[in-house]
């Protein structure tokens, strides 16, 4: 098959599965694209050519993006191999794409008492989970021990820190673009 054969096959069969797993029959996707039941059975079973100008209103019906109805199906960006970046007391592993789930970025860090305490400041909120070792999150006047398993969530326009307590500490973090670019290697400041 060649390439362009495989990403219609995967354009039908997206279209089909996502009409089925909402229990929509073909009069009901048509009623929803305006276009003719039979249509859409060619297009579903390949005995008709798929248009633009039938996919638009397809991913409309459904809810979705043109985009995320034709992307790639290939694997290549199932795995992640993350590699880790330093910084004084600071080792980050990104872990999800460049283009992150909705903006987001997940990034595991280890945490080391030499990092710097500075509190920083940035639009948005942080969210992190404690993997091992004790958080100590320097949260305006407070001071608040994270303990393994648990979860912070939290306004980062209020000054804030992410500390290691007596020792090293891992953690789970989604950030969102502002919280990256202050959290990450390359950020304006440490957090």
């Amino acid at each position: 098959m060649t390439q362009e054969t495989d990403v219609d096959a995967v354009i039908r069969q997206r279209i089909r599965s996502l009409r089925l797993a909402r229990g929509w029959s073909l009069d009901n996707l048509a009623g929803r694209c305006s276009l003719s039941p039979s249509t859409l059975s060619r297009i579903e079973t390949g005995h008709r050519r798929i248009a633009l100008d039938q996919l638009i209103p397809i991913s409309r019906a459904f809810g979705t993006t043109l985009d995320a109805l034709v992307e790639s199906a290939g694997d290549e960006d199932v795995v992640i191999r993350p590699q880790p970046g330093h910084s004084q007391g600071l080792t980050t592993w990104i872990l999800s794409t460049d283009d992150g789930l909705h903006g987001k970025t997940v990034a595991k860090m280890r945490i080391t008492p030499e990092r710097p305490q500075q509190p920083g400041v940035h639009p948005g909120r942080d969210w992190f989970t404690v993997l091992s070792g004790i958080v100590r999150l320097e949260l305006g006047e407070r001071t608040i021990l994270v303990h393994p398993g648990e979860v912070a969530e939290f306004s980062t326009m209020v000054p804030h820190a992410i500390c290691a307590h007596e020792g090293p500490v891992e953690i789970l973090s989604i950030l969102n673009h502002d919280g990256g670019v202050a959290h990450l290697h390359g950020g304006a400041r440490p957090a």
